[in-house]
């Protein structure tokens, strides 16, 4: 039975959202402790089931330094009536310096039927490129020059948020890579809302990243797509619910389990 075009739509907008990276223009830690895990149940449309995204992070010492980088994976997958239409599976997998943040390492997989991919970034900080590896397109693998900013994927990045101190009308610059292409985005602080949490409904302040003014659209924003996170404004500052919408379709990500750091 031939896919229908929108539940193809799914997991190829949760790929581009895994797999595009962000700079951000302040070097910070990785907002995630060693052993923190956040499972997101992901909806399509009216189906409630149609994914997960898992995000986990972990310390990793570094051999005769006496300190540790932060290593996080980040996984996707189609379930349910999705799942059984258009089966999909993604896996990310980045190693951060522990002291300041910057990324040093990055690959991602991706399984759709009978499509692979396969990329690997190594950051140069000293020489200021990125060698980008494609596996599958070795035509595609480049080396190039960093923007004067750091690096993490997407995801992390939304989860990065719950660090910044924004309130509503307070706007942050970003600029994202999607593979080989660089574009500049302005994080803006909407307002605030109430959203169901896995502890009950939470106050929560609502960042929507768009391209900035007078930039070219490129990846997801060409295509009309937009991306908003929910920051839980308590102790906790957890992202307890991201949405990806393109024209054709919106996915939702509920925040439905916390595993908090372990104690040190």
């Amino acid at each position: 039975m031939k896919t229908p075009p929108a539940l193809s739509t799914f997991p190829a907008l949760l790929l581009a959202t895994m797999t595009a990276a962000t700079l951000t223009l302040r070097a910070e830690p990785i907002a995630l402790g060693d052993g923190e895990k956040l499972e997101f149940r992901v909806g399509w449309g009216v189906l409630s089931g149609a994914g997960e995204i898992t995000v986990a992070a972990s310390a990793e010492r570094v051999m005769g330094e006496g300190r540790s980088n932060t290593r996080v994976i980040t996984s996707l997958k189609t379930r349910g009536v999705v799942g059984s239409l258009y089966n999909f599976e993604a896996r990310g997998d980045s190693l951060y310096d522990g002291r300041d943040g910057r990324i040093l390492k990055a690959e991602a997989t991706s399984i759709a039927g009978k499509k692979r991919t396969h990329t690997k970034a190594v950051f140069d900080h000293v020489n200021n490129v990125m060698r980008f590896e494609n596996l599958v397109r070795p035509e595609k693998s480049a080396t190039l020059p960093l923007p004067k900013a750091d690096t993490m994927d997407l995801i992390t990045a939304l989860v990065q948020a719950r660090a910044w101190d924004m309130k509503p009308g307070d706007t942050r610059p970003l600029v994202a890579i999607f593979e080989d292409q660089f574009y500049d985005l302005t994080v803006t602080a909407t307002g605030y809302e109430k959203v169901k949490s896995p502890w009950g409904q939470v106050n929560t302040l609502v960042l929507v990243p768009e391209p900035s003014p007078g930039t070219e659209l490129k990846g997801m924003f060409k295509k009309g797509g937009s991306v908003r996170v929910w920051i839980s404004q308590d102790e906790r500052r957890l992202p307890v619910k991201l949405q990806i919408g393109l024209p054709y379709g919106t996915a939702t990500a509920h925040l439905v389990k916390h595993t908090p750091p372990a104690a040190r």
